[in-house]
């Protein structure tokens, strides 16, 4: 007889790939904003968090390790989550 588990993983993609502010509001797009909401995505119970920079004066996607640097230290400390960075086309 199979056991079946009930177990999840949840994944969070805090600021989608190629979305901007003009999209939506609610974009974090400034990396206090970015950690604050996959600290929070964490603690809520995400596993994963999948996380793009973005230009923190209009919010485009950059892929410039700088603007990783100013978010994934804060989160680090305070997650145990798996952080999933892009190596997609969205990165500019």
């Amino acid at each position: 007889m199979t056991v079946r588990s009930n177990k999840v993983i949840i994944t969070c993609a805090v600021t989608g790939g190629v979305h901007t502010p003009s999209l939506s509001d609610a974009l974090p797009y400034k990396p206090a904003d970015i950690a604050r909401q996959a600290i929070d995505a964490a603690h809520a119970g995400a596993a994963i968090l999948h996380l793009h920079a973005r230009n923190s004066e209009d919010g485009s996607p950059t892929g410039n390790p700088e603007g990783y640097a100013q978010f994934l230290p804060r989160i680090h400390a305070e997650t145990d989550a798996v952080i999933n960075l892009p190596t997609g086309a969205s990165q500019k």
